[in-house]
C-alpha cells in the first residue's frame, strides 16, 4: 500500500533547508554530502552558513530545487538520522 498526502507545495520548486548542529570542523561538509546523496546537482553555491553568537554552533541553509514530497522526506529522514545533527527546519 503507497501512502498519498495532500501537500500544499507545487513541485518543482526552490526549498531551503536550515539544519543545526556543534561547530564541528566537518560539520558543513557533512550536511553537503547527506542533501547531495539525494540532490545530486547541488552546488556550493546553494549552501549557505552562519555561526552562533559565541560560535558553538553553526547553521547550514541547503537552498535546492526539490522536485517531489517524497525526496523532501528523504533529505529530512536522512539529515534527522545524522547524530551530529542537532534540529532541522
Amino acid at each position: 500500500m503507497t501512502e498519498t498526502r495532500d501537500t500544499i507545495i507545487e513541485f518543482p520548486c526552490e526549498f531551503p533547508v536550515k539544519v543545526m548542529g556543534r561547530a564541528e570542523p566537518d560539520f558543513v561538509l557533512r550536511v553537503a554530502g547527506i542533501v547531495r546523496e539525494h540532490v545530486p546537482e547541488l552546488r556550493d553555491a546553494d549552501i549557505d552558513t552562519a555561526a552562533s553568537r559565541r560560535g558553538n554552533y553553526v547553521s547550514v541553509t541547503v537552498t535546492f530545487t526539490a522536485r517531489s514530497q517524497h525526496q523532501l522526506d528523504q533529505v529530512y529522514r536522512a539529515l534527522n538520522a545524522d547524530e551530529q545533527v542537532l534540529m532541522t527546519l
